[in-house]
């Protein structure tokens, strides 16, 4: 029996993790070709795991936050996926995997700023401080330009908004081995599974933090004569 994770926030990134722990993780980060990649990497994860979509007994997904549509694509796959197969469907908050992925490294009590891309020159951010096994969420997420993102002395910066912005928000030393920090999926199920034998609600709702791109067009005005 295994447990499948899926994020869209970025890349497309799929991993399928088995009762024993181990994972088999696969990303392809083709820039905007969600809907075209994400089923696909499905099927070959779990192949190569050597199981099957009827052995899964749940799924979590990254919530985000992140652009409308390529999240989008990720949530309804997971949610089509519960349907299908009887088997429940949680939702992560993305940062909140990369701020368990990077706590693994810092010692307990540190504070930690996660900062993701979220295009026109702006960036995703949360901050966490980490505990013995994990981090905890103190403010955000949020979205605003990397100048107006709020600071706390001493805190290590990780995530792709930091290598996207250096001067602004990469000053700070890194510790070894968070560079380049990306989100692997298998980290959303151990997540998942914790928040759930722990009772916590695990909604799966997108957390976009600000409206889609595209919007329809405003009613035009009548003009009398």
């Amino acid at each position: 029996m295994s447990y499948l994770g899926i994020d869209t926030s970025a890349a497309v990134a799929v991993a399928v993790v088995a009762d024993d722990g181990t994972t088999r993780t696969l990303v392809d980060a083709a820039p905007r070709r969600h809907v075209e990649h994400l089923a696909p990497l499905v099927v070959r994860a779990l192949a190569e795991a050597g199981t099957d979509a009827a052995e899964l007994r749940g799924v979590a997904v990254g919530t985000g936050p992140a652009p409308f549509t390529g999240l989008r694509v990720g949530l309804v796959t997971a949610r089509v996926l519960g349907l299908a197969r009887g088997i429940p469907v949680w939702g992560v908050p993305s940062l909140d995997a990369l701020a368990a992925t990077a706590a693994v490294a810092l010692p307990a009590g540190t504070s930690l700023l996660v900062v993701t891309d979220a295009r026109r020159h702006e960036v995703y951010w949360a901050r966490y401080v980490v505990r013995d096994g994990g981090a905890d969420l103190v403010a955000g997420p949020d979205v605003a330009a990397p100048a107006d993102v709020p600071r706390v002395d001493g805190e290590v910066v990780v995530g792709a908004g930091r290598d996207g912005y250096p001067d602004v928000l990469g000053t700070s030393p890194l510790p070894e081995g968070l560079g380049g920090l990306v989100l692997d999926p298998a980290r959303l199920v151990g997540l998942a599974l914790e928040r759930r034998d722990a009772g916590a609600d695990q909604p799966v709702d997108p957390l976009y933090l600000r409206r889609p791109d595209a919007q329809p067009p405003a009613a035009r005005k009548r003009v009398l004569a």
